[in-house]
């Protein structure tokens, strides 16, 4: 499998990285050691993790994702894997996470307490990459990064990166970093799929000049782009219980991931790719690692069996021709997610 850096760091990862936020909940215990252990036989080295998962995020479970992780790691040469982990945002945002008694925030005393549990979780002494889950850009951005840069320093965190961010966010923090001397951040992990190609814009223009990763989870688009919503809200699947019974935030998620326009995009990458005999799945996923700022493209799955199309796309790049019909699609349905 590819490998790439992750910004100007020294950390060089695979082109797919396994995103853990299932364990816990729609993976079990069993399954999910199985999924580690399978991804490394594939060739994928980087594991994405959070303080808040599994999700939905819960008081009762918030961290038992990352012990699983932890108790695989311990039968690992740890410098063998690259594991990256998060700071839960804000609690005065748009959510507030289900920790810290419902306090949580990015100062020097939560980032503190937020490292510290982590470290413990996952059983080691440093974490390959550190990010902050959620912006709060009502604060002094210089007050988180100076104790990411003393996290950095002290070697319990060897980079740091943002997530959830726009440009502004991006900008403001190097620009912090540059302004007062401190590590600048190497990697910002979004939203990005066929269905949500807004990164390719405005941001892509700050990642590719300043030497910025992108990792883009949800390729599949909160699995809408399996096709499974095509024929209305099937049973079982992340956004049915959302979309009928959630609270108006969990609601308003779900209906930005299903709605008319999202399914009738889909439905056109699903004739794309069967005009390729390819998954669907392949196809998203090859399409992400295609951009020449992406390091690394964030999965998930819940079950062992799931991983086959995702990895076939490691070796896949797509044509001129099949990317024309993709941006074609895109052009005629254009922003299907807002």
């Amino acid at each position: 499998m590819e490998k790439r850096r992750l910004g100007t760091s020294g950390i060089v990862v695979s082109e797919i990285c396994m995103g853990t936020m299932t364990f816990g909940t729609q993976a079990k215990k069993d399954e999910s050691l199985r999924i580690m252990d399978e991804s490394v036989e594939a060739g994928i080295d980087f594991f994405d993790t959070a303080e808040v998962y599994p999700v939905p995020p819960t008081a009762e479970l918030a961290g038992l994702t990352e012990k699983w992780v932890g108790e695989w790691l311990k039968g690992k040469p740890r410098e063998s894997v690259i594991i990256a982990t998060k700071i839960a945002g804000a609690a005065h945002g748009w959510f507030c996470p289900p920790i810290r008694h419902g306090k949580a925030a990015l100062d020097r005393v939560h980032l503190r307490k937020a490292l510290e549990g982590s470290l413990k979780r996952l059983g080691t002494d440093y974490v390959d990459l550190y990010q902050v889950h959620w912006p709060d850009h009502g604060m002094r951005a210089a007050d988180t990064l100076e104790v990411l840069d003393e996290f950095v320093k002290e070697g319990k965190v060897r980079a740091i990166g943002l997530s959830n961010d726009d440009s502004y966010g991006v900008m403001k923090s190097l620009w912090t970093s540059e302004m007062e001397g401190l590590t600048r951040i190497d990697t910002v992990q979004n939203n990005f799929s066929l269905n949500n190609r807004r990164d390719e814009h405005e941001l892509a223009e700050c990642l590719r000049r300043e030497k910025v990763s992108l990792l883009p989870y949800s390729p599949l688009a909160g699995g809408v782009l399996t096709g499974k919503y095509n024929e209305g809200v099937p049973e079982g699947a992340r956004f049915s219980e959302y979309l009928t019974t959630g609270g108006i935030r969990q609601r308003a998620m779900a209906t930005r991931f299903v709605n008319e326009r999202t399914i009738a995009s889909t439905k056109q990458f699903g004739e794309i790719a069967k005009d390729l005999d390819l998954d669907v799945t392949t196809l998203a996923t090859a399409w992400s690692k295609q951009h020449d700022y992406v390091a690394s493209t964030i999965v998930g799955v819940r079950l062992v069996e799931q991983m086959k199309p995702i990895i076939k796309a490691a070796d896949l790049k797509l044509n001129d021709e099949t990317l024309a019909r993709i941006d074609k699609v895109s052009r005629e349905i254009m922003y299907p997610m807002g």
